[in-house]
């Protein structure tokens, strides 16, 4: 990944030392191995899987006697584009860098289903195999981004026993808790990635070869069809069996997502090797780093699994390859040496070499708006003060010209209004301000999006002094629907004093996936009933958390909306089980209630002033 021109470089002794930056505190790869080989490139090696099937494996190598440790990566998108520079660069530091096409996926063999279970085993053999090649030393690591870093997570729980570290970056969470379900909401963006990779090779299906990046008008028409069921079908995807399983398979008790499954304390406890994190506060796939850190430093399977480690910047995605994010430049800070910080992390590991890397600090945070790197010694952080931010109206909260306000006073019995109402017609959606997706937007502008009377706003008064909130946000509402489904969308936003809205955060719920007792849809074999018309309290997990800091006479914002279109696709309110089989939609009148009996609310992790 790229490096900051920031860094000076001194080369002694077979090493690189990169000097760290000014205030110190960013991720410093400090002493890494050196370039100090020629690579020797072989394509096509095809390793047998325990079911018989052989999958395509590229090597990059160095080009010398001897045994290396090896890294692997196992990708559905092809292992020909986009490796080579990559593997290269490590192998010139003296590793074998072993890249896999997935199975059913381009060269290799096999038939191609995004979570069949056999990926799992799949990444276990691969593993071995490496291990056994005559030019590996028997000692094998695991790196990539997005479905790369799933791989290393479905293999890190089969306890490979010759994968001694991971690297997940930007790795997802197990499908319902973020892609291609969000707490039970569908996601638009997977959608459009299914379509791109439903055959065996890459194609072009839907607005976009990659899912949806681009081609906002098409993508809008494409999702207003409905059933939700026939989308890839619309799109010409004509043998994908799997994507009728994503959508029938509603909640994350079905075996399909069971067999995928990553996130539970029985899969953590079988894994035994640290892992190194990396994801942005822009990420599509933002909630996977921090709930595997969590858990791993709970279930970890050796002291070594229990320290893991996780970088968190201001990035998109597609992870520190610019400085700038949407409307917003983060400085030259912003850009680390990836590489150099994930070789050292290879080189101790992997190479047993001592160099400090059990002693680093075990997060760091980017911290917006003071575009400033904080070294941290845990997540979220141990000086947070979680503190709590009151909804208040006069019953009109509606849109950015509303009374809606927002306070750490709770709700007064005698205040005038307790709830405030809108309407949600999914024939009309609330528009998202993204052009392109969540992945590459940052933190855009939502003052059009909130201009409406379909979104609720609440703001605090310009701030007297700044105020930082960095870590996790969770939104306690109480609200009441006439139909029986709908979805709740909570934003937070910054709001600078020339009107900018700058959307950090959010959280979203399907109404019938809130029963905590029950687990919700993770734990459910079926659905909550909600009763038309009835106050329900509804707990919602931002599924991105944000490191930012609200300046002095900037104003605190929280938006409330029951879509945000074309993002996440429409709950057609009918109540049915499943909303991906349904052709037709239910208008809802939505109440938000905010009095001394129901005081909703969104906690807010605010760090004390460093």
């Amino acid at each position: 990944m790229k490096a900051t021109c920031s860094l000076a470089v001194i080369v002694f002794c077979g090493w690189t030392c990169y000097a760290p930056l000014s205030f110190g505190q960013a991720p410093d790869p400090g002493k890494y191995s050196a370039e100090q080989f020629e690579v020797k490139a072989t394509r096509g090696h095809k390793a047998a899987m325990r079911d018989g099937v052989r999958l395509s494996v590229d090597v990059f190598q160095p080009k010398a006697d001897g045994r290396f440790p090896a890294i692997l990566i196992i990708t559905p998108y092809s292992n020909n584009p986009g490796y080579q520079k990559r593997g290269s660069w490590f192998a010139q530091r003296g590793y074998a860098v072993a890249v896999a096409d997935s199975r059913g996926r381009f060269d290799s063999e096999g038939t191609w289903d995004p979570f069949d279970p056999k990926h799992k085993t799949d990444g276990y053999d691969l593993i071995e195999w490496l291990a056994a090649q005559p030019w590996c030393d028997g000692k094998v690591g695991m790196m990539g981004l997005s479905y790369m870093g799933w791989a290393q997570w479905w293999t890190a729980t089969q306890a490979p026993p010759s994968l001694r570290a991971i690297v997940p970056e930007v790795a997802p969470p197990d499908p319902f808790y973020n892609l291609p379900y969000q707490n039970g909401v569908l996601v638009g963006v997977m959608l459009d990635w299914g379509g791109a990779n439903a055959g065996r090779v890459g194609q072009t299906l839907g607005p976009g070869p990659y899912g949806g990046f681009g081609a906002a008008d098409r993508r809008t028409s494409d999702y207003m069809q409905l059933p939700y069921l026939k989308l890839n079908e619309l799109r010409g995807a004509l043998d994908s069996p799997w994507f009728e399983k994503w959508i029938r398979g509603n909640v994350a008790s079905d075996p399909y997502w069971r067999g995928i499954a990553y996130q539970t304390p029985q899969s953590y406890a079988k894994v035994t090797v640290p892992s190194l994190a990396a994801t942005g506060w822009f990420d599509a796939d933002f909630p996977g780093s921090p709930m595997n850190y969590l858990a791993m430093k709970k279930h970890g399977a050796t002291a070594a699994a229990r320290r893991p480690r996780m970088v968190i910047g201001p990035w998109p995605h597609i992870f520190n390859q610019n400085r700038k994010v949407g409307a917003f430049d983060y400085g030259a800070d912003a850009l680390i040496n990836w590489d150099g910080y994930v070789c050292r992390w290879f080189d101790h590991w992997l190479k047993g070499i001592t160099n400090g890397v059990t002693n680093d600090p075990p997060v760091h945070v980017f911290v917006m708006g003071r575009n400033r790197w904080h070294a941290e010694q845990d997540w979220p952080l141990p000086q947070t003060r979680w503190t709590k931010y009151f909804l208040h109206s006069g019953g009109h909260a509606n849109s950015i010209s509303g009374d809606g306000s927002l306070s750490t006073s709770p709700p007064r019995a005698t205040e005038s209004a307790g709830f405030d109402t809108y309407t949600y017609d999914p024939a009309k959606p609330t528009m998202s301000p993204f052009t392109g997706g969540h992945l590459e937007d940052g933190a855009a502008d939502t003052r059009k999006s909130s201009s409406g009377p379909d979104v609720l706003v609440y703001t605090t008064p310009p701030l007297d002094e700044e105020v930082e909130v960095t870590g996790p946000i969770t939104a306690k509402l109480y609200a009441a629907t006439s139909a029986r489904d709908t979805d709740w969308m909570v934003r937070l936003v910054d709001v600078r004093p020339d009107g900018y809205a700058a959307m950090l955060c959010e959280g979203v719920m399907r109404a019938r996936h809130r029963d905590p007792k029950r687990g919700g849809a993770f734990n459910a074999d079926k659905l909550s009933v909600i009763e038309p018309n009835r106050v329900y309290e509804y707990t919602i997990e931002f599924w991105r958390a944000t490191a930012n800091v609200f300046a002095k006479g900037h104003r605190i914002r929280v938006e409330i909306s029951s879509s945000y279109f074309p993002y996440y696709l429409r709950n057609l309110n009918t109540g049915a089980d499943n909303i991906g089989l349904e052709t037709n939609s239910i208008v809802a009148e939505q109440k938000i209630m905010h009095s001394a009996k129901y005081p909703s609310h969104v906690v807010l992790p605010l760090i004390p002033r460093r």
